[in-house]
């Protein structure tokens, strides 16, 4: 059997649940028809809950097929980018899905972004209609950029009447946490959302979807080499991506409420929250900002059973003092993604709770998930299997040799759910691709291993390898030791360039606040001495009072690589 063939043969298969397939038919539909029949099946059932306000899944659908219809009188054609600079909020649903119904393609911009930012993303994918909050309309103007329709929002349109005044008094303090103006008189030359809501009737015109060849979202990566990359995901990419999770993840349709803080506009939200709970019949709880405190007392509230986090958070609600308060056995599913979950973060999760968490792994081109390990049998220190219908192999990093199970290597991809490729980047297209053995696979970018089980190890980034005197020492490595000293409270590692030995072991640290300025550099050295060759201890360390984070709460390597090449911090 040849390496390729030991993955072909899906050893990963064996340790599926009870009654998970191994393999999933993708429905030949679109995103829209898949929220057609999911709002007519769950009609009568709550589908948002916005700051106590209820929306069913029937007033969604009229909502959608409102602003549907207004984005056809628009001039909106199928094809046409529609951004959405939009805080979790019921108008991000709306327009969401009835931007897709008018034949549109979403790209979701953060809304911590610089006008910079904001004006990158909004030319390079030409959006011609542009639904705002408010208050972020001024990072708008700031940008110089300009849109054809902007459509502009308040988060206040849904809060319950007699909360309103409450409501926006609580979110002006969110927003000027965030660095984010208050809400400015309504703008010269632009529409209101919810007059176009009211001004339309809720019967768009048809369009013919293609989901395999038409695009429904064009997401952009974080920008970690270079401008930041438009992945173009088709629908049937959305609806494969929702196909698999549904079979691995053992929910009931129309019985769960999900707790929808993670950001839209991230694909981590918008797919494994966001449209897959509207395509379930599942009810969010949405947070226009992940408030701890808050969060918490949902889950009791609404008595949730799906939690989807990040680690940075599980690290966090583990020390917290309310986390006991919260009857977490009860949850059919607490879900990780986005980043590697650090096994003292898992372990000190389940001392706490009770409870294990459900470790998954994706990218953006993969339409955000592609691994989850099972609910029976999870495997510490894994990211899981490989979905249903997905196939994943390890090879050489830019080579064509597939690796022997065990090795450490690119993890390659290939399934319905992979991106068709970057927003008009041909050759980086063409690059992260590898035509072999009849299939065409994505290069992920991430050296991991699979073991004889089929049960997949991630090891790090290919970028963040760091090759000290010759030797290859993964930033992971380190920073997994650094976490199980009693004192850490968040680590980072890079590597620093050194002519002598090519690269110099950095590790920023965040000291447990009981530990500040009572533990030594010399002694986080030692600590990681008595449990790393010697190659691998950090030379250099640096405390600090927080670690840079991306907007899903990811420890940012490329940022501390930055600040140290720019000079702005040692």
């Amino acid at each position: 059997m040849s390496a390729l063939d030991a993955y072909l043969a899906r050893p990963w298969v064996k340790h599926y649940d009870p009654g998970v397939a191994a393999d999933v038919a993708v429905p030949d539909r679109s995103v829209s028809q898949v929220f057609d029949e999911a709002t007519e099946r769950f009609r009568d059932r709550t589908a948002l809950v916005f700051s106590g306000r209820k929306i069913s899944f029937a007033e969604l659908r009229d909502q959608v097929d409102r602003l549907a219809t207004a984005f056809a009188a628009l001039g909106l054609r199928k094809g046409d980018r529609v951004a959405l600079y939009l805080l979790n909020s019921p108008q991000f649903v709306i327009a969401y899905f009835a931007a897709l119904k008018a034949g549109g393609v979403v790209t979701a911009i953060s809304p911590v972004y610089t006008s910079h930012e904001v004006r990158f993303q909004l030319e390079d994918s030409g959006a011609r209609i542009l639904v705002c909050q408010d208050m972020l309309h001024e990072k708008v103007e700031k940008s110089g950029v300009r849109v054809e329709q902007v459509i502009l929002t308040g988060v206040g349109e849904y809060l319950p009447a007699l909360a309103q005044a409450v409501g926006r008094s609580f979110l002006g303090k969110v927003f000027r946490s965030l660095a984010i103006p208050e809400a400015p008189p309504a703008a010269p030359g632009t529409l209101s959302f919810q007059e176009l809501l009211a001004r339309h009737p809720p019967h768009p015109p048809a369009v013919a979807i293609d989901p395999g060849a038409d695009l429904a979202a064009l997401p952009y990566t974080g920008g970690t080499t270079g401008n930041p990359k438009g992945v173009m995901l088709t629908h049937r990419n959305l609806v494969a991506l929702r196909s698999f999770a549904d079979e691995v993840m053992g929910l009931d349709e129309g019985k769960e409420t999900l707790l929808a803080f993670l950001p839209y506009f991230h694909i981590y939200g918008q797919v494994v929250v966001m449209f897959s709970a509207i395509a379930s019949g599942q009810t969010q709880v949405l947070f226009t900002t992940p408030d701890l405190d808050a969060i918490l007392e949902a889950v009791e509230d609404w008595q949730a059973t799906v939690f989807w986090g990040v680690p940075t958070l599980y690290e966090t609600l583990k020390e917290h003092e309310k986390t006991t308060r919260v009857n977490w056995r009860r949850l059919k599913l607490i879900g990780c993604g986005a980043d590697t979950l650090h096994q003292s973060t898992a372990t000190g999760w389940q001392a706490r709770t009770g409870t294990g968490i459900r470790e998954g792994y994706g990218l953006t081109e993969s339409t955000a998930a592609s691994h989850l390990n099972p609910r029976q049998g999870s495997r510490p220190g894994s990211f899981g299997l490989p979905f249903p219908g997905l196939d994943a192999a390890i090879a050489e990093p830019d080579g064509t040799t597939f690796l022997p199970v065990g090795e450490v290597g690119e993890l390659l991809m290939c399934g319905p759910n992979i991106m068709r490729g970057y927003w008009n980047r041909p050759e980086e297209t063409e690059g992260s691709f590898l035509h072999e053995g009849g299939r065409t696979w994505l290069r992920t970018g991430d050296l991991v291993r699979m073991d004889q089980d089929g049960f997949f190890h991630y090891v790090d980034r290919r970028k963040d390898l760091i090759k000290y005197k010759g030797y290859s020492v993964f930033a992971k490595d380190v920073e997994d030791v650094l976490y199980t000293h009693p004192h850490v409270k968040a680590a980072g590692v890079i590597g620093v360039p050194d002519p002598a030995v090519g690269a110099i072991i950095k590790a920023v640290v965040v000291l447990q606040p009981e530990a500040r300025g009572k533990l030594s550099e010399d002694e986080v050295k030692a600590f990681c001495a008595e449990r790393l060759a010697h190659y691998k201890v950090p030379k250099i360390v640096e405390f600090r009072g927080e670690l840079p984070k991306t907007d899903v709460g990811k420890v940012s390597r490329r940022e501390l690589r930055d600040e140290h090449q720019g000079g702005g911090r040692p």
